[in-house]
């Protein structure tokens, strides 16, 4: 008997799925056939609406193959099925909890088939399961609907930005947020957030505030949720990004190379087209315009008044419960926030001061926060306390190396942002520790020291000031920016172009002064000419001394200028003294407001051109490859003080020259050794390694070891034949290999 049921169940499946097909093809021969069934879902329907908890495992299959055959015709019969998606989502939302495990999976599957087949639309499908995602107490059926979600968001957006579905969605995960704070139903708004953020179907302000809403929430995991998103979610987008372009890496070389070694057959040539396709995909990628992806910290509207709630609610809340771990993490956010942004919260640094202690559990997270709170337009009164808390609770010949070191590289990473909040006693008194025995304290303070030669040389005495601090501080190029002052924007390396046209004006005004000179061709003098500040009277002075004006033009290459007419009259004033030391002091005592009125007249009056743009980008570069050989004198100020801005500073960063200066354990010289070796049951020699790792890329053996591996008695001939050569043919044989060597063998690879 049990037999005979089976094979019936199995005969009325497969006579579901043949109708199925026959339905496809020839759906107004079998429209009776289809309503027959129609009417048996309909009663089955009813059976499970009424009580599906006490349906037999019968009824149940019966029941799936039946929604399935509906499901994946229903648009060839849009009048009958027409109720056919409200009976689903009545079932799925009333009974959810107590259906057949397959079954409600299978109800699920149809429903993002109907959306598939424009029988529903997508908002219709996700405000079914969404509700469902969060009440259900099936870790499979969250897991299965999660998947739905996101998926069908990700098709929605895959051609063009459907923004009346994301806003729609995202009203729901901000009222799911802001409705009950206390609940852990937000983290589920955090997490579509966050996955969608990831994969850059969403990418606006939007998902921002949502985020926003749940770092505000009284739930301890949706508020670690928001923090993680903006702590690492513009990471992960990055990270994502870098993985889907490395999937789609193809190696041409090495399918060519292996269709010329194997025999050519279709399946290697279709192999080497769709290579060759996805490197067409790449090249078009690579030029088409990247997207704007603003980070989520950029993002968030009011920064002020949230980084200010954030504070307020998670940490100085002394009724906030939250652990060490979690408290760390919305600190990092809000010290974030303070340092991008350049917020102002004064309660902030106060309350740092009970954390700065060596005893304080995660000590270095607290201080890399506070180095990351700090900018140029907080108080120096403020920090100045927490700088002297740190020096004497962190600094001292009793403290063990490593916190020293640690204290130091923390004030440094500090100052480095407000250089004003250091004094000079302290400071004289920091920069001796680089006469201490342990590297990492040493490291630390000479930093200490570098960057105040940089940025306040004034602090330090002149024995550690260094040369180009001292020549900066006499020639007045090294000056302190007082509090609040800001650098002028602008174009960057402006100030080069304006100077290479002033040159270039005064090479073509020499030379056509020398010509002049000669009797070779006359002066041209024109209105244009009147316009670049050119005149006669200017020619007769830089045409007194045509060997010392050439040179005042190679040193202006360097330096900044003024105006020709300046620049010649001071060196008539000096008189014939050709020293080239004399130059620098000369260019230095230029007055810097004429330049900076000669670059800003560049910027506002002239157009560039396509060649003025190239010509700017071309002295950028001269400019970063002198800085990096060391031929100009370095101008590390402003890198310095904005440091780690975007990526913000973290306990490495503060522990680093402790950890430099310690002494590696044996384990770990031993770990290091056998890094990037093959493990104990492999037992490879190098060469066998390498072999290996040949095939691995396809690659075959070379000529020489061809030849080498080669059968004696196909060699002996060649052998014999050579020892019969005599000398000039021996000559002649060398000189020909020489010649073919150089140009690159039989195949002229060389040439």
């Amino acid at each position: 008997m049990p037999k005979r049921k089976v094979a019936a169940l199995e005969k009325v499946e497969a006579d579901l799925v043949s109708l199925q097909y026959k339905i496809r093809r020839d759906p107004r021969s079998y429209a009776q056939e289809f309503y027959d069934q129609w009417l048996a879902y309909d009663a089955q329907r009813q059976i499970f609406v009424s009580s599906p908890a006490t349906a037999s495992s019968e009824d149940v299959k019966k029941f799936h193959d039946l929604v399935d055959l509906v499901a994946h015709v229903a648009n060839l019969y849009p009048e009958i099925t027409a109720p056919f998606p409200d009976h689903l989502k009545e079932l799925l939302n009333q009974h959810h909890a107590v259906l057949d495990k397959e079954l409600r999976e299978k109800i699920v599957g149809s429903l993002v088939l109907l959306k598939r087949k424009d029988v529903i639309d997508s908002t219709s499908l996700l405000t079914t399961l969404f509700p469902i995602l969060i009440n259900t107490p099936s870790k499979t059926l969250r897991s299965l609907l999660y998947t739905k979600i996101i998926s069908d968001l990700r098709e929605a957006n895959n051609k063009t930005t459907n923004h009346k579905l994301n806003r729609t969605i995202q009203t729901v995960l901000h009222n799911l947020v802001t409705s009950d704070r206390t609940s852990t139903k937000g983290m589920w708004a955090c997490r579509i957030t966050r996955e969608l953020w990831r994969r850059q179907v969403w990418n606006d302000a939007r998902p921002v505030d949502v985020m926003k809403e749940a770092c505000l929430s009284d739930n301890e995991k949706v508020v670690v949720g928001g923090v993680r998103f903006f702590l690492g979610g513009d990471k992960e987008r990055e990270e994502a990004l870098e993985d889907d372009a490395s999937d789609d890496d193809v190696d041409l070389k090495k399918v060519k190379h292996q269709g010329t070694i194997n025999k050519k057959t279709k399946k290697r040539s279709k192999q080497y087209e769709k290579a060759i396709e996805k490197i067409k995909k790449q090249e078009k990628k690579k030029h088409a315009p990247h997207p704007l992806n603003f980070s989520a910290l950029h993002l968030i509207h009011d920064p002020q008044g949230f980084a200010e709630k954030l504070f307020q609610k998670h940490l100085q809340n002394t009724k906030n419960k939250f652990s060490l771990e979690n408290k760390l993490l919305v600190l990092q956010l809000v010290t974030r926030l303070v340092g991008l942004h350049k917020l102002t919260i004064i309660s902030l640094y106060s309350w740092f001061v009970k954390y700065l202690s060596p005893k304080q559990a995660n000590v270095t997270s607290f201080l890399a926060s506070l180095a990351q709170a700090t900018h140029n337009l907080v108080p120096p009164d403020v920090i100045e306390p927490l700088i002297v808390k740190i020096a004497n609770e962190f600094v001292s010949e009793a403290s063990a190396v490593e916190v020293c070191a640690a204290g130091i590289n923390s004030i440094r990473e500090v100052a480095m942002r407000q250089p004003l909040c250091m004094n000079e006693t302290l400071l004289q008194d920091l920069v001796m520790y680089q006469k201490s025995k342990d590297k990492g304290v040493v490291m630390a303070a000479k930093g200490l020291q570098s960057l105040y030669r940089e940025v306040y040389p004034e602090l330090l005495q002149k024995k550690f000031r260094g040369k180009q601090a001292t020549m900066g501080l006499r020639s007045g190029e090294i000056k302190l920016r007082r509090f609040g002052e800001e650098e002028e924007g602008g174009i960057e390396g402006l100030e080069l172009l304006a100077r290479y046209k002033e040159e270039q004006k005064k090479k073509k005004a020499a030379e056509e002064a020398e010509e002049d000179e000669n009797g070779e061709k006359k002066a041209k003098k024109d209105d244009d000419e009147e316009d670049d500040g050119f005149n006669s009277d200017e020619w007769e002075i830089g045409s007194t001394d045509s060997e010392s004006s050439g040179g005042w033009i190679d040193v202006s290459s360097d330096e900044e200028d003024d105006g020709p007419a300046k620049k010649k009259a001071r060196k008539t004033k000096g008189g014939d003294d050709d020293d080239g030391d004399e130059a620098p002091d000369l260019v230095e005592k230029e007055d810097p407001a004429a330049e900076a009125e000669r670059i800003t007249k560049l910027a506002t009056t002239t157009i560039l051109t396509p060649a003025d743009l190239a010509k700017l980008q071309e002295l950028r570069r001269e400019a970063k490859l002198d800085k990096m050989l060391g031929t100009t004198q370095s101008k590390r100020k402003k890198e310095l003080i904005e440091k780690h801005i975007e990526d913000g500073v973290t306990a490495e960063d503060i522990e680093l020259p402790a950890m430099l200066g310690k002494k590696s354990t044996k384990e770990e010289r031993v770990a290091l050794a056998r890094d990037g070796k093959p493990g104990r049951e492999e037992h490879k020699s190098t060469q066998a390694i390498r072999k290996s790792k040949k095939e691995a890329e396809g690659k075959s053996t070379t000529n020489k070891e061809k030849a080498r591996k080669k059968n004696f008695l196909m060699t002996i001939g060649k052998a014999r034949a050579k020892n019969k050569r005599s000398l000039v043919e021996t000559k002649k044989a060398l000189t020909n290999h020489i010649a073919k060597s150089k140009q690159g063998g039989r195949r002229r690879n060389g040439v």
